[in-house]
């Protein structure tokens, strides 16, 4: 398990929309959780199932490898993370971005230590 102090010192060094590189390697539930990537940090990542495909046979597998980019941050020690690739995506992602996070644009390249990102809570 993670310290917080080593949690703490790779969150500084994140931001969101940054591109990582990862492999799936657990896919608990297909079609219901999501899927964890290893980003070869000192926690894991996380794609929600709200941001990959209705059809989980459209979903990354494990071993599967693939860019990402970091989606969100908090106390949690866990990097949740972006399908690059529009195959992995959910189908009406620019309209459910555009409902959901409309700052998404703002908040490219900005520390996810920010206090209240551009988007946050819209």
């Amino acid at each position: 398990m993670v310290s917080m102090a080593e949690w703490e010192e790779t969150r500084r060094r994140l931001h969101f929309g940054q591109r990582v590189s990862g492999r799936v390697v657990q896919v608990p539930r297909p079609g219901t959780i999501g899927v964890f990537v290893d980003i070869g940090l000192v926690v894991g990542g996380f794609v929600d199932v709200l941001l990959l495909p209705e059809d989980a046979d459209r979903w990354p597998t494990e071993g599967t490898e693939a860019e990402f980019e970091v989606w969100w941050v908090d106390e949690r020690p866990q990097v949740r993370l972006k399908p690059v690739d529009p195959r992995f995506l959910r189908e009406d992602f620019d309209e459910w971005l555009s409902r959901w996070r409309p700052g998404w644009p703002l908040e490219l390249g900005l520390p996810v230590l920010a206090n209240d990102p551009p988007s946050h809570g819209t």
